[in-house]
């Protein structure tokens, strides 16, 4: 039995890495926390080049033609860098939710902008409560005419700052998940005010988002009226894995970085590496680190596949990860010591993506709670 990836993915894997190592140092991380945006347009056009934000946008429509686990495989990279830049909500959360919902206009309009680069998205699904289920959507579209006007707000949207388009969900009436309508809104409409969050992790920005009675026409809802849960549903799915892969990756950097360190720093005349309590609890990080990678690969082949067993798998994932991206991270600290605590070493850099990743589409505790209610507990 094969649990492999092909050929391809593995080819896609080493040159995704290679153009990481080399346009992604750590150096550059820290320059983009400290730049106002977080998001160099330079690097997004060689990104664009090399077809990663049309990877899963299919030929017809100028991109790869790529499945979800191409982009997995990818996002797994990603992490180990800590990529800045709209890169995962522009390449998975708004390709994913205009392939689900789109109409043929709506796709032939976006998704090409999309592959060459020329065009970033994001979904502004999150709001005050912090709830990423459909009960959490509150922000008001009410019917003007033929069109809508949208009243609310929304927290947490992922680099909304440098959007050009918002895929906002609203409601348009109803309770739950009846009722939930998905609007494409250009981001500098009147009435749509931006703020950027000041967050633990700002390689990635957060941002609110204040809606005062901004007109979206009716040609602007993707998907039908009323009906934006079920493409939420597969946007969550897909983003709650890919996050999965983008933390086995923030994991396994923090890890390897802890061995490499533990080989080289020597106290008492040996490396510390060689004394019990070092060397075990690399090993259990490392045992954790694998645990994350198995769970992940099956929940996005899950998801790939649109299986049932999905609805297992990927909280499953996404609760293991996030405890797993945090804890390594934070033993990784401990193994480096004193200079583990340190701003100017990087360790703190992947500690805090991993507390950003746990938070975002819903905390560990959330979907064990999930996981639960598939044992029918």
């Amino acid at each position: 039995m094969n649990f492999g990836f092909t050929e391809d993915q593995e080819a896609l894997r080493e040159a995704t890495r290679k153009f990481l190592d080399n346009e992604c140092p750590t150096t550059f991380v820290r320059k983009m926390m400290a730049d106002d945006t977080a998001h160099s347009t330079e690097l997004w056009k060689k990104i664009a080049q090399l077809g990663w934000l049309g990877i899963m946008v299919p030929e017809d429509f100028g991109g790869a033609g790529g499945s979800f686990l191409d982009l997995v495989v990818i996002l797994e990279e990603t992490g180990k860098s800590l990529l800045p830049g709209p890169f995962f909500a522009t390449a998975l959360l708004g390709t994913t939710a205009i392939l689900a919902g789109g109409s043929d206009a709506q796709k032939a309009a976006l998704l090409p902008k999309i592959a060459e680069g020329t065009h970033v998205v994001t979904l502004a699904l999150a709001e005050k409560s912090g709830r990423y289920d459909a009960a959490g959507v509150t922000l008001a579209a009410k019917a003007k005419g033929d069109d809508f006007t949208l009243s609310g707000e929304k927290m947490f949207v992922p680099d909304a700052h440098v959007a050009d388009q918002l895929i906002v969900a609203a409601r348009t009436g109803g309770s739950g998940e009846e009722g939930i309508t998905l609007f494409l809104v250009d981001a500098k409409s009147p009435g749509v005010t931006i703020t950027q969050l000041k967050t633990v992790d700002m390689t990635r920005r957060q941002c609110h988002i204040a809606f005062q009675d901004v007109a979206v026409a009716r040609a602007q809802v993707l998907g039908e009226v009323g009906k934006g849960w079920s493409i939420l549903r597969r946007v969550l799915d897909q983003a709650m894995a890919g996050l999965s892969a983008e933390m086995v990756g923030t994991g396994q950097k923090a890890l390897d970085m802890a061995v490499s360190y533990a080989k080289e720093r020597v106290q008492f005349g040996k490396p510390i590496g060689s004394f019990q309590a070092v060397k075990h609890k690399c090993v259990d990080m490392m045992v954790q680190v694998e645990n994350a990678r198995s769970l992940t690969y099956y929940a996005a082949w899950t998801v790939d596949e649109n299986t049932e067993e999905a609805r297992q798998a990927v909280p499953m994932a996404k609760a293991y990860c996030s405890d797993m991206c945090k804890t390594v991270a934070s033993e990784a600290i401990q193994v480096h010591g004193g200079i583990g605590f340190t701003w100017e070493h990087d360790m703190h850099l992947f500690y805090r993506r991993g507390l950003a990743s746990e938070a975002a589409f819903g905390s560990a505790p959330t979907h064990r709670e999930v996981v639960a209610q598939t044992l029918n507990l």
